[in-house]
């Protein structure tokens, strides 16, 4: 893999865990408070997000920043490590990458989809 074309990937990496800390972060933050809304906060059957929504809004937008900045710092000394991994071994490392984002957009609309279940339907899909 050439440098540029490891850096065209990296680069679509970045847009992919994007995308997936907007469904795990953002959204799923936004269908929880409105599942909360109706059903209570003892229905959400997270215990940490249950406890979250017990606490001040700034407190649960507080947490879920400091979440994006801990996973952007992680996910950059990721990158780092990939740029250092030499041929062979950078290709599989970089398709794990991949595998693991493909894994996170997955969870991340499974979690929108069965909130989505509890404002509709009024009851989860798990």
């Amino acid at each position: 893999m050439t440098t540029a074309g490891l850096d065209r990937r990296i680069e679509e990496y970045w847009d992919w865990i994007a995308v997936a800390l907007f469904l795990l972060l953002a959204v799923d933050l936004l269908t929880t408070l409105a599942a909360a809304r109706l059903l209570g906060v003892a229905a959400e059957r997270n215990p940490l997000m249950r406890w979250l929504l017990g606490r001040d809004v700034a407190v649960v937008v507080g947490a879920h920043l400091a979440v994006v900045v801990l996973v952007a710092l992680c996910f950059r000394h990721l990158l780092d490590r990939l740029r250092r991994t030499p041929e062979p071994a950078s290709y599989y490392f970089a398709l794990l990458i991949e595998v693991w984002l493909g894994v996170l957009v997955a969870v991340g609309l499974g979690v929108f989809a069965n909130n989505l279940s509890v404002i509709v339907l009024g009851e989860s899909l798990l």
